[in-house]
């Protein structure tokens, strides 16, 4: 499959899946997505132009393991749930969690992305594919709303601006009665935007990915739950905290245990994972 149609922002979707593949070769890996592999190399694209670093690829395969666990534990608790993953990308998630087949797996993303991730990923039952933009209004009308869900954004949401972020989770516990919503984030983004932009200058993909951002970012866990949408904090976790830190190379490993001890450093690189419940009090 070509990826020359997309643009310079979806190829970052590229990288995502090119660092998943790179941890997959590594005998130290921290994900295993051993299909992640298969799937760049189904792809005409020159994935070592990227630039994709060591720490990307153990924070990027690091994060995913982390969504796949909170997927996990809550499809345990509720077979008959609905996963959502936003700006999917070429995410190999449903594979790696393999929930049960009462599960249906929705991955939403733009038109040119999921083309392309329906030519290179194989097909799965109850697996579908949505092509549509977060920002807009009505994706979630063929997802049912009347079982719990879990929605998960892995790398999205820096790409949105705040408001859009906002609505989008809005819209989420508007559709569905309860569930979860998690996602990656890095703490406050603009200073974040600042310093890697110098630091990735000379790479042009995170230069244009880092150009890119809109959201802003927040420190304090809490603040979503001021948008107004049900959501209550039930875990904040920073990859710099897991255990997997043992498996990073040992000038990332010993640089992410002294970033652990300060938490302005541990926020760039946490997971959040969100509550919500039926607005009447019922389960």
């Amino acid at each position: 499959m070509d990826a020359g149609a997309l643009s310079p922002v979806q190829q970052t979707a590229l990288a995502t899946a090119y660092a998943r593949a790179l941890d997959s070769r590594s005998p130290r890996s921290i994900l295993g997505d051993t299909l992640a592999d298969e799937v760049v190399a189904g792809i005409d694209f020159d994935f070592a132009g990227l630039g994709v670093t060591p720490s990307v690829v153990c924070l990027v395969a690091l994060r995913a393991r982390m969504l796949d666990d909170m997927i996990r534990r809550f499809v345990t608790e509720q077979p008959d749930a609905v996963v959502v993953d936003l700006g999917a990308g070429l995410s190999t998630g449903v594979f790696r969690v393999d929930p049960p087949p009462s599960v249906d797996w929705f991955s939403v993303d733009l038109p040119e992305m999921t083309a392309l991730r329906d030519g290179v990923l194989p097909h799965r039952y109850r697996s579908h594919s949505l092509a549509a933009s977060v920002a807009e209004t009505d994706w979630l009308r063929v997802m049912p709303a009347d079982r719990p869900a879990i929605v998960v954004a892995d790398g999205l949401f820096p790409f949105l601006p705040d408001a859009v972020v906002a609505a989008t989770a809005g819209r989420i516990t508007e559709h569905f009665r309860l569930g979860m919503i998690a996602f990656n984030d890095y703490g406050t983004v603009s200073r974040l935007n600042r310093l890697a932009k110098l630091i990735m200058a000379r790479k042009p993909m995170f230069r244009t990915m880092y150009g890119q951002w809109e959201f802003r970012g927040f420190r304090d866990a809490h603040h979503p739950e001021t948008w107004g949408a049900r959501m209550r904090l039930v875990e904040e976790s920073s990859a710099m905290r897991q255990p997997e830190v043992a498996l990073f190379p040992p000038l990332l490993r010993i640089g992410s245990r002294l970033g652990a001890r300060v938490p302005a450093v541990a926020s760039k690189a946490r997971v959040l994972c969100y509550r919500f419940d039926p607005p009447d009090g019922t389960r």
